[in-house]
């Protein structure tokens, strides 16, 4: 329903037009009564009608007066004049503000109701098209932040684009911006869905505060930004965003930060930071990547690796982990100081790993080789060291364990020689090992000791004195000399009485001398 004011200094007329009207047929409601220009205006202040139907002649304010005065404060107001003067120049002054309905006293229903009809149709068309406009307005501002956000995105992709067009954008969105800029790239590391980079999206344009621009592109988020004038508050606030969506979603970030440039370096500004996000491979995922961090295109890619496989075969061959592990920590450090290519990095990397695994079960061969492909489509450094790391673990954990039966079966078979061969001058680890075992002397001694706790020499030296002992007690009257004989010190009595003695505590007179006493 519009709203209509009536307006005239004639009561008659006021309760005759009132009246005889049908309002609500022709969609409006009557809404005040006034009897002068003054009395009109406030109604018209306090009701704002739509629709003003007023004499021309009034006290206080005439009509024409009426109609300037409610045209500068309430515009979109429509008239009706009443007159009972028939003058062409009252009209043509109510036409300049817009007046299209000028009706002659005495007037009736039918030309009132034509008026009205007129009227709410042109109000109609009118809030129709301002319906309109609002709809496409708001449309618009709900697209415009898609349409800057492909802006960014072609800018940055489109080699082509360059300052002129860049000046034609601003223009037409209205950017007001011409500083130094950084881009900020973003890549989430796992499976990431477009919710996820919504959201990390949101959080940084939450977090930085001032960004100019923001978009997708593919698998990654991208963000133009102000160059700040403190770097260390840029840092934190990149940190802040990291730990923010870890919080929510579970998952890592990697943030590419470029250097500060011009906006019409847009394209290389985003080239730098793809170029940063590549390095990550070497630099470990997450965390916040510079072209500081990147390694020097001023110092070229040796081509070679400098590392000796068998530096990390040998201790997994052998069952040394720690030993091992130390090799491995060395193999990768080579890797990121030769600053080789991705693809030439990962095939060192699956070079070792079929080495490595010709030292595990053979029988797991065939396992191993499948996993070759989940090597090669790793994407940092750290995921394969982590991967070869576990391999050279359980190979190595195997290896010790068949080698430790094993080496529990050669020094078994030394403790029976040692036994058997107590009498025999010739008793030494040289004689075992090149004599009777075919071994490798030093290798054999290390093996003794370390499944025994004792140099070999000692332990013989130790059995000889324990079967000596228990020669005193099975024969008390036994001689020196024939201890000395019969325990492999041949004709040298003095030097078995000094060794026994020192093992002993006593010398061999002395102990007889005493198991003879406790005999009694």
């Amino acid at each position: 329903m519009y709203k209509v004011l009536l307006a005239d200094d004639e009561r008659i007329i006021l309760d005759g037009i009132s009246s005889m009207i049908d309002w609500a047929q022709h969609r409006t409601v009557l809404v005040g009564l006034a009897q002068n220009g003054i009395d009109a205006y406030e109604q018209i202040v306090r009701h704002a009608p739509d629709i003003v139907i007023s004499d021309i002649r009034m006290p206080g304010m005439d009509g024409l007066e009426l109609v300037a005065k409610t045209h500068a404060s309430h515009p979109r107001t429509r008239f009706i004049i009443l007159s009972g003067f028939g003058e062409f120049d009252y009209a043509n002054r109510a036409m300049q503000y817009g007046v299209k309905h000028y009706l002659l006293k005495p007037t009736n229903e039918t030309r009132i109701a034509q008026a009205l009809e007129e009227i709410v149709a042109e109000l109609d068309r009118e809030s129709s098209r301002e319906a309109f406009l609002q709809n496409m307005k708001l449309r618009l501002q709900k697209m415009m932040p898609h349409v800057k956000e492909q802006v960014l995105k072609e800018f940055v992709t489109n080699k082509t684009y360059g300052s002129r067009d860049w000046d034609d954008y601003r223009s037409l969105f209205q950017f007001e911006f011409d500083v130094r800029v950084r881009l900020i790239l973003f890549q989430i590391e796992g499976e990431a869905e477009y919710e996820h980079l919504f959201a990390v999206k949101n959080i940084a344009e939450d977090i930085l505060e001032k960004t100019l621009l923001g978009t997708t592109i593919g698998s990654h988020v991208l963000v133009l930004i102000e160059d700040p004038d403190d770097p260390d508050a840029l840092y934190r606030r990149l940190g802040d965003i990291r730990a923010t969506f870890a919080q929510y979603y579970k998952m890592d970030v990697t943030i590419a930060l470029s250097s500060p440039g011009e906006i019409v370096r847009a394209r290389s500004l985003y080239q730098e930071t793809l170029q940063c996000l590549n390095y990550r491979f070497y630099l470990d995922e997450g965390g916040i990547i510079t072209s500081k961090d990147t390694f020097s295109s001023a110092q070229p890619s040796q081509g070679t690796l400098d590392f000796d496989e068998d530096r990390l075969l040998m201790p997994v061959r052998s069952g040394h982990l720690e030993e091992a592990e130390q090799a491995l920590e060395s193999f990768f450090d080579a890797l990121k100081r030769a600053q080789l290519d991705i693809g030439m990095t990962k095939s060192y990397a699956i070079q070792l790993f079929i080495a490595l695994t010709r030292l595990g079960d053979p029988q797991r061969m065939n396992e191993h080789y499948k996993q070759i492909p989940q090597l090669v489509e790793m994407n940092t450094l750290q995921a394969m060291k982590d991967f070869l790391g576990q391999t050279v673990r359980d190979i190595a954990k195997r290896n010790y364990e068949q080698n430790v039966v094993k080496h529990t079966s050669i020094v078994r078979k030394v403790l029976d020689i040692i036994d058997q061969q107590l009498g025999n001058a010739n008793l030494s680890l040289n004689f075992v090992a090149s004599e009777m075992l075919y071994m490798n002397a030093d290798y054999l001694g290390k093996l003794f000791k370390k499944e025994t706790g004792e140099k070999f020499s000692n332990y013989v030296m130790k059995a000889r004195m324990k079967r000596a002992t228990e020669m005193i007690a099975e024969q008390p009257d036994i001689k020196i000399f024939e201890l000395a004989e019969r325990l492999g010190f041949g004709d040298n009595p003095q030097y078995f009485s000094q060794v026994f003695k020192k093992q002993i505590g006593c010398t061999p007179s002395e102990y007889m001398k005493q198991s003879d006493s406790s005999a009694f």
